[in-house]
């Protein structure tokens, strides 16, 4: 289980955004705890990622992306996202690529280019 703050840094809104598609996504329900603090479990952070790809990656409107995820057609359009691999930084952490791979690459592109 992730807490708020820790699914909110793996996909890339912040807190607030997640707890507003709560009220928008009736699918999203998040366990809450004392306090009130809320814990996704695997499926919703499954659904989260989801919700990410409509609305940031392939632009739906918030309506839009509810009707994709309640007829089913947005479970195949989605992809599943990646956790970022740790010590990457944050920047290659999000695609999930180890800077030293890039910078590996960028060399060898250069090479072959001289």
């Amino acid at each position: 289980m992730l807490a708020i703050g820790e699914l909110a840094e793996r996909i890339g809104v912040p807190t607030h955004v997640l707890r507003y598609w709560e009220t928008r996504f009736p699918q999203l329900r998040p366990l809450q705890r004392s306090g009130r603090r809320r814990y996704y479990r695997a499926e919703d952070v499954a659904l989260a990622e989801r919700i990410h790809h409509l609305l940031h990656v392939q632009g739906f409107t918030v309506e839009g992306a509810r009707k994709a995820l309640s007829d089913g057609s947005a479970k195949a359009a989605a992809p599943a996202v990646a956790a970022p691999a740790p010590g990457n930084g944050a920047a290659s952490g999000r695609i999930g690529v180890p800077v030293d791979a890039l910078i590996a690459l960028r060399r060898r592109l250069a090479d072959a280019l001289d």
